[in-house]
C-alpha cells in the first residue's frame, strides 16, 4: 500500500497540518510533487522537505506561496488590485525593467507596498 502526501504531512505535521499543508498535499495526490513544484517554479525538493516539515527555508513566503496558489488567497495590489498572494510574490521578484509602463509602476509600488513580504 502506498503512502499518500496527505498521510505523509499528517505523519510530520500532526494529525491537523496547517492549511496549507494540506492543500500542498492534496495537489501532490492529484498529480505529483514534480508537477506541483513546476506550477510554483520552485524546486521538488522543497515540495518534498515541506510535506515532511523539515524545510528549513522562507517557510512563510513559502506557505503564502502555496496559500495563492492552491487557496486562492489574495492581496489588493496598489497597481493590479486583487491579484492572488503568488502573483504578488512574482511582481516582487521582478528586476526593474523599462519594457512597459506597468513594469515600471509595479516595480515602483512593489518596493513600499503593504503587502511585501508579509507572513
Amino acid at each position: 500500500m502506498s503512502t499518500t502526501s496527505i498521510d505523509r504531512a499528517r505523519a510530520a505535521w500532526g494529525a491537523q497540518p496547517p492549511a496549507w499543508v494540506v492543500a500542498l498535499a492534496k495537489a501532490c495526490d492529484d498529480t505529483s510533487q514534480g508537477k506541483v513544484a513546476k506550477r510554483l517554479n520552485i524546486s521538488h525538493a522543497v515540495v518534498n522537505q515541506a510535506l515532511g516539515n523539515k524545510y528549513t527555508g522562507r517557510v512563510k513566503e513559502f506557505a503564502r506561496r502555496v496559500r495563492g496558489e492552491f487557496l486562492r488567497a489574495t492581496v489588493i495590489c496598489p497597481v493590479l488590485r486583487e491579484i492572488s498572494i503568488r502573483r504578488c510574490q512574482d511582481e516582487q521578484a521582478q528586476p526593474y525593467s523599462t519594457h512597459s509602463r506597468l513594469a515600471v509602476a509595479l516595480y515602483d509600488a512593489c518596493k513600499t507596498c503593504p503587502n511585501r513580504r508579509q507572513s
